[in-house]
Formats: C-alpha cells, sequence, structure tokens
C-alpha cells in the first residue's frame, strides 16, 4: 500500500537511477529490482515485472534522447531485436519456474568478468574491425558532426543478444548489461553508438518482457507510475552527459557501475539462498 512519502521517495529514488541508466545503456532494473523487495517487500517476480514496465519508458526517453544525438544504429537495434524480443518472453516465462536465485547468482559471477573485460582493456580507442565481404558496413553522422565509421559482424552478435533478452525477462533488468559488451567487442561498435543503440533495442526487450510479466499478474502499474516519474528526468540528464563524455571514459564508467551491480546482485542472491551475506 503506498502511503503519501512514497509519491515523494519513489521518483527521488528513480531519477539517479534514470541518469545511469541512460548514461551508460542499461535499463536501470538492476537497482530497481532490490529496491522493491527489500524495500517495498515485493516478491521477485513482481519486482522483475514492474520494473521492466518501468523500462520501458526508461529506454523510450532515453531513445528520443539519442535519436536527436543521432547516435543509433536503427538498423542493426532492429536486427538483434529479433532475437532479443523472444529471449524476454522466455525469460520471463521461466522466471516462475525455475530457481532464480541460483540463475542470478551465476549471472551476477558473468558481470564481473564483462566489467573487467570493459575496465582492463589496451586498446581504448575505437573499435578496429578489418574490411571484408562477410562485414556489414556502418556509417553514422552525429548531430555535431562526428562521423562513426565501422564494420558490424551480425552472425556474432545473434545467439549471445537471445540471452540478453533472456536476462532481461528473468531478471527485470533492462538487458543493456549485455547487450553493449556484445555490441562493443563481438560487433565492433564505437561506445558511444552501442550505449545509444542498446537503449532502442530495449524499448523491444521490455515490452516483450513486460508483457508477459503482466499477464502473469507481476506488475504494479502504481509503483511503475511513480517510478517512471524519477526515471524521465533522470534519462535526459544521464544522456546530456553521455553525449560530452569520452568513450575512454564511458567504458570506464559502464565497468565500475556494472562491477557495483554484479556484487549487489551476488549478495542478494546468496542471501535468498540461505548462504552468507558479503
Amino acid at each position: 500500500m503506498l502511503t503519501p512519502i512514497d509519491f515523494i521517495l519513489l521518483p527521488l529514488l528513480a531519477f539517479p537511477v534514470g541518469v545511469l541508466a541512460a548514461m551508460v545503456g542499461v535499463g536501470g532494473g538492476i537497482f530497481i529490482v532490490p529496491l522493491l523487495t527489500l524495500i517495498y517487500d515485493f516478491k521477485t517476480p513482481e519486482a522483475v515485472g514492474t520494473s521492466l514496465a518501468m523500462i520501458i519508458f526508461t529506454s523510450i526517453f532515453s531513445t528520443v534522447s539519442y535519436s536527436r544525438q543521432k547516435r543509433i544504429d536503427y538498423k542493426v537495434g532492429l536486427v538483434l531485436s529479433i532475437v532479443t524480443i523472444p529471449g524476454a518472453i522466455v525469460g520471463a516465462l521461466t522466471a516462475n519456474i525455475i530457481n532464480k536465485d541460483q540463475l542470478g547468482l551465476i549471472f551476477g559471477v558473468f558481470l564481473v568478468f564483462v566489467a573487467l573485460r570493459m575496465l582492463i582493456t589496451y586498446n581504448w580507442g575505437k573499435p578496429k574491425s578489418k574490411k571484408t565481404n562477410k562485414l556489414w558496413h556502418r556509417k553514422i553522422i552525429d548531430s555535431t558532426g562526428t562521423v562513426f565509421e565501422y564494420y558490424s559482424d551480425l552472425k556474432k552478435g545473434f545467439p549471445p543478444s537471445f540471452f540478453g533478452g533472456f536476462f532481461s525477462g528473468l531478471l527485470g533488468i533492462g538487458g543493456g548489461v549485455v547487450m553493449v559488451p556484445i555490441m562493443h567487442f563481438l560487433m565492433d561498435f564505437p561506445m558511444h553508438l552501442a550505449v545509444a543503440t542498446s537503449m532502442f533495442i530495449m524499448i523491444f526487450t521490455s515490452l516483450a518482457g513486460a508483457s508477459t510479466h503482466f499477464t502473469l499478474g507481476n506488475v504494479h502499474l502504481e509503483y511503475m507510475i511513480l517510478l517512471c516519474v524519477g526515471i524521465i528526468f533522470g534519462t535526459q540528464v544521464g544522456a546530456y552527459v553521455s553525449k560530452r563524455t569520452s568513450g575512454k571514459n564511458l567504458r570506464r564508467i559502464f565497468g565500475i557501475i556494472v562491477i557495483l551491480v554484479s556484487i549487489l546482485m551476488i549478495q542478494k542472491y546468496l542471501h535468498q539462498l540461505g548462504l552468507f551475506d558479503l
């Protein structure tokens, strides 16, 4: 039951989540799900469903901002959505029938390696891909006149993108913690475009996952609406800051945030499995 203070607290908590989400191309659900379960005593599937419903708006408003910056690769984003959408539906259905705590713990450990790969690297520049007939030549000019030219391998991005959608539907996250590394490392996307395109893909992924959770009765609309109030303003600030942040620093910020997220996940799922707290 919502109290008067919740009408202020939920938007205030959601605002910094929106800033971070838009900056690094994630949905923010990894922070919202623990918030709803720990503070508001949501059952995990309900927190996941409500989080995904909120992420629909996170991704839409972030996409609007990045669209103005002209940093979204729409064609690749739509192609990858073909596999993230069924992944999100399968993940949402799976959330009600398996031990999500064990899988969440495994995923949290996996995120540590993803974050370290972002932080510990000697190639801070643009991805260097060789021109071959198997790669898709992409050239995007943003609103400032900056040219992003790269060759992307869709075949490398397809299989892991399914799991980006799967973990989105299962854990209530947007999937950006998986999709950004996939696009940056496997598909040779420049970091700024990976972040922006991840938010675009997230629209379809979160819609699929949230719709499935809604049919299962896992979405609390009143909480989702209050969270969206803070998220909407936060995403505008995050997209603005991201535009003015170098690709090198954006990778560092992404890596640090994912490490913090993974620690929260590991601690949460160890506790729920009846093991020790970190």
